[in-house]
């Protein structure tokens, strides 16, 4: 028997809608339908970000840095910084250094934020707009901040759009839709799709992990 030979499967929004009603029992019929199920999806990413990493979001950013300048303003589609360097190039070659991330308290008891050096520590606000702070301040505005940034999964858009997720999410991503649905269009059927979201999301979530193998040694005392 021959087989397709392809391995493009998607779906857009639209057929990602009419599969979440059909799993509610319903069917789609207006352009208000359309409009709630779109709502609610972009409603569940942001559920999503919550939940942990998604690999597929993370991105490498760099932001050059100037001289005597202790915070920059980062992209509003930031969710956290994962890891970060400074990147310091001499001639042609370059070297990065590995920078400590502080909590907000830790940065608020630095006596002297002016002081300027090569950067060893980063505090990030979180806030609407994310705020980089860096410690000690720059002295040297040819480095650049090199960094993992989580960001934000996007927006549905419009109805003939594919989604900004990997091939093994669909199947959560389609019971997740159909159970926020069910909160306002089926109730009756709530904790079912509930269940089978929750499956499908600890399937695929397992695989959305970092597959580096770990050793672990034995201390050794010496007496």
């Amino acid at each position: 028997m021959a087989t397709s030979g392809t391995t493009t499967f998607d779906l857009n929004v639209a057929e990602l809608i009419e599969e979440a009603f059909e799993r509610c029992g319903l069917e789609l019929r207006t352009g208000y339908d359309l409009e709630t199920a779109r709502r609610s999806l972009n409603l569940m990413f942001a559920e999503w970000a919550n939940r942990g990493l998604n690999l597929w979001v993370i991105v490498e950013r760099t932001e050059d840095l100037t001289e005597s300048t202790t915070s920059y303003d980062l992209d509003t589609d930031l969710i956290n910084v994962l890891s970060a360097v400074v990147r310091r190039t001499s001639g042609s070659t370059y070297t990065d250094y590995q920078l400590n991330r502080m909590s907000r308290s830790d940065y608020l008891y630095l006596p002297n934020k002016a002081v300027e050096a090569r950067p060893t520590q980063f505090y990030l606000e979180r806030t609407i707009t994310p705020k980089l702070y860096l410690y000690p301040t720059p002295d040297d505005s040819t480095d650049v901040f090199r960094y993992y940034a989580l960001t934000r999964i996007e927006d549905a858009g419009d109805y003939t759009n594919t989604l900004d997720i990997t091939f093994q999410f669909l199947p959560a991503m389609a019971a997740g839709l159909a159970y926020y649905i069910s909160l306002k269009r089926a109730p009756d059927r709530m904790s079912m799709l509930k269940e089978i979201y929750e499956e499908e999301w600890g399937r695929a979530a397992s695989e959305n992990i970092d597959t580096v193998s770990s050793r672990f040694i034995p201390a050794r005392t010496v007496i």
